[in-house]
């Protein structure tokens, strides 16, 4: 059965049909899913148009009844919710059971966020006027969600545009629309009204094109690639459009000779190569004290030696496969930079498994420099390169030396040195002691430089995109 499109409160057939593959076996069909065209997604746009008159006005206790129901529903599903996901993304199932979690955590925090929307009222600098300040839906939004996080990063987008009266166009990953499709179909059974919420699922050349040229749509929500995100930001600026990104990151995990050595090993393994390390959030850079360093490097492979790489589905897997042949490719492509380059390459090989996947072994690559293009470009994958450095002042001159800023750590037993980091780290979230990827769903992501434009993602900070400020002038 062909799972279909959701438009205006029908489900609507698409023009042709992808087939959603399991990147743990290639054999395993997980489900063939309708695509939009531009004409679909046009459908798509008026009728989030068309809702938004009331949808808009609705009142408060509504708007929390359907999501908090939606994140009951969800966490009841979420072991469900869960193998679906790890099956089309490759993500073992306790990670993807985790991702389910999020998502309905999510739902129910902005369910209660739709009961404390609060505004000002303040004096007039003229006697006799008042003053109120309010928050009000923006309209229609485009979310545009990657692939890696394919429940947990759509429900971050949708919850918050739902919550403050937005409707919504939401066009999923290509490679892995089931889950979009299943929080769709969950919202639905929550009681969501007709033409609120719309699912185009299809190509971002012509769905999220059309997105990006139409003028009833008045914000832009994307996560995925630094090139797509800049692409958009020119089109979603020259049309008017609000606009929100979340790219790319070249994530430092700084350790320094003080660092209990079980501490900095584990959160370096966990940031950079759990999730198969297909994470913007991801420790690809560790940059190293020289008085640690050795002890580090060989602590780490004989980890990474522990590691069961296989089946995501398969207990006791530490590490999935790598989402498609493509990644799996530009992984592969990046380690053999590495090696020209200089750096001296421990594991990063092809694996075999009982089923045909994209299996690869986690690679940490040693002996390079900052100037490296393993240092400077996103990978993407479970590969991550360590920098031997001096110092602090050196280690924290290595961070920042990057185009990114979203995530940065740091393992350190010192106080002084932790303090320091904290302030002048040029990253949007900073982690003491604990890996880089891994974030509250109530609290707001994101960086600076390269790796984020716009207002931020979850917590109460959303609303700074979902919503836009009214003053009110009154004489009574």
């Amino acid at each position: 059965m062909v799972q279909q499109n959701y438009i205006g409160g029908e489900w609507v057939a698409g023009k042709t049909v992808t087939r959603d593959i399991n990147p743990s076996d290639i054999k395993d069909l997980v489900g063939e899913y309708a695509q939009a065209d531009a004409t679909l997604t046009e459908q798509a746009i008026d009728a989030a148009r068309d809702a938004f008159k009331t949808w808009s006005l609705s009142p408060i206790q509504q708007r929390f009844d359907i999501l908090d129901k939606a994140g009951d529903l969800i966490l009841a599903r979420k072991a469900e919710l869960g193998k679906l996901l790890s099956r089309e993304e490759g993500k073992t199932l306790a990670e993807g059971i985790g991702e389910a979690t999020r998502a309905g955590q999510i739902f129910k925090f902005f369910g209660g966020e739709a009961l404390r929307m609060s505004g000002e009222k303040i004096a007039s600098t003229r006697p006799g006027i008042e003053v109120e300040i309010t928050r009000e839906p923006i309209g229609v939004v485009a979310l545009i969600t990657p692939w890696n996080f394919p429940i947990a990063i759509p429900a971050w987008k949708i919850a918050p545009a739902l919550c403050y009266g937005n409707c919504v166009v939401f066009k999923p990953a290509d490679l892995v629309p089931g889950c979009g499709w299943a929080l769709v179909d969950i919202l639905i059974e929550a009681g969501l009204p007709k033409g609120v919420l719309n699912l185009v699922m299809g190509r971002g050349s012509v769905v999220g094109e059309k997105m990006l040229a139409s003028p009833k749509v008045d914000a832009v929500s994307f996560t995925g690639s630094v090139a797509t995100g800049r692409a958009i930001a020119q089109k979603a600026v020259a049309s008017g459009k609000k606009v929100q990104l979340e790219m790319g990151g070249k994530n430092p995990m700084v350790v320094l000779d003080d660092a209990d050595l079980a501490t900095a090993v584990n959160v370096s393994v966990n940031g950079a190569f759990f999730s198969t390390g297909q994470r913007c959030t991801a420790s690809s850079r560790l940059v190293v004290t020289s008085g640690i360093h050795d002890k580090f490097v060989e602590a780490m492979k004989e980890k990474m030696k522990a590691l069961k790489i296989d089946n995501a589905l398969k207990p006791g897997t530490d590490i999935g496969p790598v989402v498609d042949q493509s990644q799996l490719d530009q992984d592969m492509n990046y380690i053999e930079i590495a090696r020209k380059e200089g750096g001296k390459v421990f594991g990063g090989e092809r694996l075999n498994r009982e089923t045909e996947g994209f299996y690869l072994s986690p690679a940490l690559v040693t002996e390079t420099t900052n100037a490296m293009r393993i240092n400077r470009e996103e990978v993407f994958g479970p590969v991550a390169s360590v920098v031997r450095v001096k110092d602090y002042d050196e280690a924290l001159a290595v961070a920042n030396d990057t185009e990114f800023g979203l995530s940065a750590g740091i393992c350190t037993a010192s106080l002084k040195h932790s303090s320091h980091f904290k302030r002048h780290s040029q990253a949007g979230m900073v982690m003491v002691n604990l890996p880089t990827a891994g974030v509250d769903y109530h609290v707001p992501f994101g960086g600076r430089k390269g790796s984020s434009y716009g207002p931020r993602e979850q917590g109460r900070y959303a609303a700074e995109f979902y919503t836009t400020v009214k003053t009110v002038y009154i004489q009574p």
